[in-house]
């Protein structure tokens, strides 16, 4: 008999609430678009990494460089944590 659990997805309700997924299908279309925007998290977190080296590589990067930087750091390690979060509770719930 398989069990459902609630799969934390890679998105906020528009008042800033987690929204979850509550599924025994790991494929479905819902948690498919899941995995989707979690992936496309995971690259753009790896871009926003490479842009925010290069501007603190730049000893003459001005000060609103840096500050977009470091916002657009902030909100992309906001996504990897809620990926991060999301991924080691479905594998805690696999294990168990």
């Amino acid at each position: 008999m398989p069990t459902t659990s609630l799969r934390l997805l890679p998105w906020t309700a528009p008042e800033g609430n987690p929204c979850y997924l509550s599924t025994d299908d790991s494929r479905s279309l819902l948690s498919r678009l899941a995995d989707d925007v979690e992936a496309a998290q995971l690259d753009s977190g790896e871009q926003v990494l490479a842009g925010a080296r290069a501007v603190l590589g730049d000893r003459k990067a001005g000060e609103r460089v840096v500050r977009f930087a470091l916002t657009r750091a902030t909100e992309s390690l906001e996504d990897v944590l809620r990926v991060a979060v999301s991924r080691g509770g479905r594998v805690r719930h696999s294990v168990e």
